[in-house]
């Protein structure tokens, strides 16, 4: 096969699979998304080459060997901080799994770097499924209530929370002249804080909610 038509061949797989997994992340709105991806690849790939051709045979991993420096870099800029957790690391991993698969076809390992991009596909497509069952049966929420000082919100809402089979850390409490406002981080299952929620709603010694 002819060289010319062989680095082609390789430039066309990396921009393949990594549109595959850049499909899925654009479908699914993140940062890294379908063009992010695809280059990624492509340029991991495309180093992969030069690094071969640029060391020669004695140092053949010359430029190759800094991709997954750099790749991090990239990955740490889609990763941000929420309200209640940080967002983005999936992203990021993907970012790193598919200059992995870019750098495997850059290398001439077309079956491997397939087999990846098929497995990065299956988790970021089919095990997220069971990521939300798992995240159901212990989700993490902040919330805060404000009432009168002489309701005592505290005891009230602490014996909603038992009630729903919830477990509480309380994070904060601030008196302002007859007003208390309280904020605890709660755990258990997605259905018992949905429950929980509704009946903070529905209280009448609670004025003001923040969940």
């Amino acid at each position: 096969m002819d060289f010319d038509f062989e680095i082609l061949i390789r430039f066309l797989l990396a921009i393949l699979w990594g549109g595959l997994v850049g499909a899925e992340r654009e479908y699914r709105g993140k940062a890294a998304g379908f063009r992010t991806t695809i280059l990624i690849s492509f340029g991991s790939c495309f180093f992969t080459l030069m690094s071969s051709v640029i060391g020669g045979t004695g140092n053949p991993d010359r430029i190759a060997a800094n991709i997954v420096t750099g790749i991090g870099f990239l990955g740490a800029g889609v990763i941000f901080r929420g309200e209640n957790r940080v967002n983005g690391i999936t992203t990021a991993a993907s970012i790193w799994a598919v200059a992995a698969v870019g750098m495997g076809i850059g290398g001439g390992y077309y079956f491997a770097a397939g087999c990846a991009s098929v497995l990065i596909l299956f988790v970021l497509a089919v095990l997220s499924f069971f990521e939300r069952q798992i995240d159901s049966f212990n989700q993490s929420r902040t919330f805060l209530a404000k009432g009168n000082l002489a309701a005592d919100i505290q005891y009230n809402c602490e014996q909603m929370i038992k009630a729903n089979k919830l477990r509480a850390k309380l994070l904060k409490r601030i008196r302002e002249s007859d007003q208390v406002i309280i904020t605890w981080q709660i755990q258990g299952h997605s259905k018992n804080l949905e429950a929980f929620v509704d009946q903070a709603m529905k209280a009448e010694f609670i004025e003001r909610i923040e969940c």
